[in-house]
């Protein structure tokens, strides 16, 4: 850990990485909180209920690269960032907990999430996903700065099939199927809320796939392309039922050369928010 920094928005002082229960915003954990270490650890402390979850996800020290990696960049930093605390955590699942609508992503950013202590914020990805969310109704404000800033999801949550940043945005495929009971459990709690599940990019529609199968929703064979606007319909035999969309992710890659604009990501989280009612 570094020596303590203060936060952005409180002023109160805190090592990089953050220690859980310290009094950093929305820390779902506390200092005695059940801690991951190995994948068969994740598969135990998934069992529980949400609240619960969120907690043990932002201890979690199952995948030892991603631990590394995370940690050394909280301690450190970007030069823009150099004189605040970063979370160097990992990041839970958060928003509404009977949410209608549900955006997946990737992993959080190395100096976005890892920073900030929240799920797509504090980077220039995050900066488009939240402009739209709160274009379509689906977010109070249309930035997201950092963990406490008063941003609030409307009827809407967002989780990451990988829990950490990864060292260039590529995690393995060890360290996916590691992580993934977290989402898996989590989606399954949420699943019968939900109207529309959004998943940003390739990694996110597989990811959410494998989720709604292990909730028990029947997937289609075969298994559905992702494509920017593609809809497909996940039902399970209760009689529930999920609208999965796909969408580009946000990426500077993807937004700088036009491949996504906002008018397109207004009409995928536009077309969930109405999906949701």
């Amino acid at each position: 850990m570094t020596e303590p920094l203060p936060h952005p928005l409180t002023g109160q002082r805190f090592a990089s990485p953050v220690p859980p229960g310290s009094g950093w915003p929305d820390d779902p954990a506390v200092a005695d909180t059940d801690v991951a270490h190995t994948p068969d650890d994740v598969r135990r402390l998934a069992d529980a209920p949400l609240d619960e979850i969120d907690a043990r996800v932002s201890v979690c020290r199952a995948c030892p690269r991603l631990v590394t990696w995370r940690e050394d960049v909280a301690r450190d930093k970007r030069a823009a960032f150099a004189g605040e605390p970063y979370w160097g955590r990992p990041i839970s699942g958060w928003g509404d907990p009977r949410p209608g609508v549900l955006i997946v992503g990737l992993a959080p950013a190395a100096h976005g999430g890892n920073r900030t202590g929240r799920i797509f914020t504090g980077d220039r990805s995050g900066d488009w996903l939240f402009a739209s969310l709160h274009r379509v109704g689906l977010a109070v404000q249309e930035t997201s700065e950092h963990a406490g800033d008063g941003q609030r999801l409307v009827n809407a949550r967002m989780v990451a099939a990988v829990r950490c940043a990864p060292p260039l945005n590529k995690p393995t495929t060890q360290e996916r199927d590691t992580c993934g009971p977290w989402a898996a459990r989590e989606i399954a709690l949420v699943a019968p809320y939900v109207r529309a599940a959004v998943a940003l990019g390739g990694f996110g529609w597989d990811a959410a796939l494998r989720s709604f199968a292990a909730a028990g929703y029947a997937v289609p064979r075969p298994k559905p392309r992702f494509g920017h606007g593609v809809e497909v319909l996940l039902e399970r035999g209760t009689g529930e039922a999920v609208t999965l969309l796909g969408c580009y992710h946000p990426s500077q890659q993807n937004t700088f050369t036009g491949r996504l604009t906002e008018p397109m990501l207004d009409a995928v989280l536009g077309r969930a928010a109405d999906l949701a009612g």
